[in-house]
This record gives structure tokens, C-alpha cells and sequence, in this order.
């Protein structure tokens, strides 16, 4: 006996799931029929209803609003404008390389459409490739030092969607190769233990 489990998302996290031809599930990755997508009324009730303080200027607000009214309030826009420049708890140890490959912008595998970043290359192929069933070579992957140049993604637009929602740049020391990653990153995980 199979048991289904009514999850809810918000359209946010929902759409770029239903912008692929077959969606996966964004909490379990198991496929889904998008055609049963169903609006909740009990939770837009809810977000109607419910009003939280805005983390500007403390007026009372329901949550349906809140976007639109932190993007309208001075205080919020005050507060961004003031808050301090990232700055290391500690200076990095990694020397500041003169040929850094360019792995900011990218060319669409599909019509060569230049100094595309990640996001705008997603929303560039959803946009004008959303069909095209050409195998293409993610220039994501391909820019990484691991990266395959070669290797030909069946389903290119959800490898996208699933695979690059965020920028590596974040997470990742491209001077180390794979193996001593995973090396430091245990011996930090150890270390916090």
C-alpha cells in the first residue's frame, strides 16, 4: 500500500519545479503530476490573517503584504543601506590568483547567448529552450575544476533547476582538488565535535 503525504509549498518554491517537463518533488524528489497542484485556501486564509511586525518599522502587518511592504519601507531600506561590509572572522590563507577562470558568466549550451549569469541562465533556457530536447553540456559543471567538458546532460533544464540554485563560489576552494576537500571538510566536522 502506497501512502501519500499533502505537502505544501509556496509558489516561490514550487515554480521552478513545475517549470520542468517531468517536476520532482522539492522535499522528496519523487515525480508529481502538476496538473494536481492545488492552491490552499485554508493557508492564504491564514496569510491574510495573520500579521507579523515589520523588521523596520514594527508596524503590524499580514503576511500576504509583508513583501510589498518591506520593499516600500524607508526603514528597511535605512537599515540595508547602513549594515556593515562582510569582513572574515579570520584572513584566508589562499593567495589571491592572477587567472581566475571566469565562473560568473555563461554561455547558453543552446543558442550561445553570451554573459549569462546563473540565474539568468536559468531563466534564459526556461524562457526560449524550454522544448529544445538537444543533450547539451552544462557551462555550470563545465566550469569547475572537476567539471567534465564532454559530458552531455539528457535533461539539461532540470539538472539546472535542481542542481545549481545556488553559486559555488559560496562553498567551494577551487585551488584544492576534490580529494582534499572532502579532507578538510572532515577535519573541520571533527574539529567542531
Amino acid at each position: 500500500m502506497v501512502h501519500f503525504t499533502v505537502t505544501w509549498f509556496c509558489g516561490e518554491c514550487l515554480q521552478p519545479c513545475l517549470q520542468v517537463t517531468s517536476p520532482l518533488c522539492p522535499l522528496c524528489r519523487v515525480p508529481f503530476d502538476p496538473k494536481k497542484v492545488e492552491r490552499s485556501s485554508s493557508v492564504e486564509k491564514q496569510l491574510a490573517s495573520y500579521k507579523a511586525p515589520c523588521r523596520g518599522c514594527s508596524k503590524k502587518v499580514t503576511l500576504v503584504k509583508m513583501r510589498s511592504h518591506i520593499a516600500s519601507c524607508s526603514k528597511v531600506h535605512e537599515q540595508i543601506a547602513n549594515c556593515p561590509k562582510f569582513v572574515p572572522v579570520v584572513p584566508t590563507s589562499q593567495p589571491i590568483p592572477s587567472n581566475i577562470p571566469n565562473r560568473s558568466t555563461f554561455v547558453c549550451p543552446f543558442c550561445g547567448a553570451r554573459n549569462l549569469d546563473q540565474q539568468e541562465l536559468v531563466n534564459h533556457c526556461m524562457d526560449n529552450h524550454r522544448n529544445d530536447p538537444n543533450k547539451v553540456v552544462c557551462p555550470v559543471c563545465s566550469a569547475m575544476p572537476w567539471g567534465d567538458p564532454s559530458y552531455k546532460s539528457s535533461n539539461f533544464l532540470q539538472h539546472l533547476l535542481h542542481r545549481h540554485k545556488f553559486s559555488y563560489d559560496t562553498f567551494v576552494d577551487y585551488s584544492i582538488d576534490e580529494e582534499a576537500a572532502l579532507q578538510a571538510a572532515l577535519a573541520l566536522s571533527l574539529a567542531e565535535n
